[in-house]
């Protein structure tokens, strides 16, 4: 529903268009707002997840968000679209951090690469469902009645989660007043954690590149039809959805994530400089951008498992909430770029520049699982606690 609820309104923008006299960019300014409200609220919402628990901020910020579209199919201007918007956006802050300290504290660690990939394959069909959803309702009862049926179905599986919130609690000692926000600070200026969160900003621009400036920049570039170069960026989804769910077997079973990461990176890499530099068939164009983006989904399963590696005992919430702060970051600064290097009918340059972010991100991979192999390594606290009871007795 996270995912789903992002894209309810992008399908009937030109019905919205016309309903509250706007123009395009206006409805892309309420959909920036829905997206940086939780870029910036995000690691809040992670430390009130450790400082409370996943479960109850969780069902609240689902509640919030079903609420907020469920109310936009009774927005009378575009004041309280926006509005709803940014409301809409405090309810989708939560979930990484929730989703995330729930799956971490809930499922055996041999299991949990499987759990991330299910997680992020869940996400895939929001997006690719959101879509046919809306316009099908609105087909048969108008744009209004379709967004509050669909804020009336995220009501619904609120109220599911609330009769399910004992399987949604996370285990462990909880956090005391003041601890998580006092060790999250520590913990955020750490160089694992800071160099994940430049990995997530070097994921959003490689993200934005091959997702939503794909179409563009082969239409631009190779000079065939919106068809052909949306059925590219549908194989590229398509190919990331099954990725992710390979993924999670892949490492569950291997272990290496950074190699893991590193291997499907690097292919994705090679498919953007292939389309950049060489001239691809245009027949095998969309065959070699599902075979990137299949490599592209693999990747992500192993990537939680990294940011898991990370986080130390008590701050997954925040931790979180904090590195995936860095895809909204990266998301924000990176489409004004890529529509410079199109205005200038440059298209090549962006498959060129997504090749060299990739390559970066795979660099942050190695530093990150090289430091948490470094922590693992010393004695903890709870080691010498252990060690001197034993001397004790």
């Amino acid at each position: 529903m996270s995912h789903f609820f992002q894209i309810v309104l992008p399908p009937i923008f030109p019905l919205l268009k016309d309903a509250f006299g706007v123009s395009y960019v206006e409805l892309g300014i309420v959909m920036s707002l829905m997206y940086a409200t939780p870029g910036l609220m995000q690691t809040s919402a992670g430390l009130i997840v450790d400082r409370f628990g996943p479960s109850r901020v969780l069902i609240g910020g689902l509640g919030l968000y079903s609420v907020a579209v469920l109310l936009y199919g009774f927005a009378p201007n575009l004041w309280v679209l926006a509005a709803l918007a940014v409301a809409a956006g405090l309810g989708n802050c939560v979930f990484h951090p929730a989703d995330y300290a729930i799956l971490s504290a809930r499922v055996e660690a041999t299991r949990l690469g499987r759990a991330y990939g299910v997680h992020n394959f869940g996400g895939s069909l929001g997006w690719a469902a959101a879509p046919t959803a809306v316009l099908t309702l609105t087909a048969l009862f108008g744009w209004r009645v379709a967004l509050s049926i669909l804020g009336g179905l995220g009501l619904l599986l609120t109220f599911c989660l609330v009769v399910q919130a004992a399987a949604l609690s996370a285990k462990g000692r909880a956090n005391r007043p003041g601890e998580a926000a006092a060790s999250s600070a520590k913990v955020f200026l750490s160089q694992p954690i800071l160099v994940c969160f430049g990995y997530f900003v070097l994921l959003a621009v490689a993200t934005v590149a091959l997702q939503a400036f794909l179409p563009s920049s082969l239409v631009s570039g190779f000079g065939i039809s919106f068809a052909l170069a949306n059925s590219a960026l549908t194989g590229f989804l398509v190919g990331s959805a099954v990725g992710m769910f390979v993924g999670g077997i892949i490492v569950d079973y291997f272990g290496r994530q950074e190699l893991v990461v590193a291997i499907g990176l690097l292919t994705t890499a090679l498919v953007s400089l292939s389309i950049g530099i060489l001239a691809v068939p245009i027949p095998a164009l969309v065959l070699v951008i599902a075979i990137g983006g299949f490599a592209w989904g693999c990747t992500t399963p192993s990537r939680d498992m990294l940011v898991r590696g990370a986080a130390p005992a008590g701050a997954m919430g925040a931790v979180v909430g904090f590195v995936y702060s860095g895809l909204d970051l990266g998301s924000a600064v990176t489409p004004p770029l890529l529509g410079f290097l199109l205005d200038r009918h440059l298209p090549h340059l962006i498959f060129l520049l997504t090749a060299g972010v990739l390559f970066l991100a795979i660099g942050t991979a190695f530093i990150v699982r090289r430091n948490d192999t470094e922590r693992r390594s010393l004695p903890q606290q709870g080691d010498f606690e252990s060690a001197a009871l034993d001397t004790v007795a």
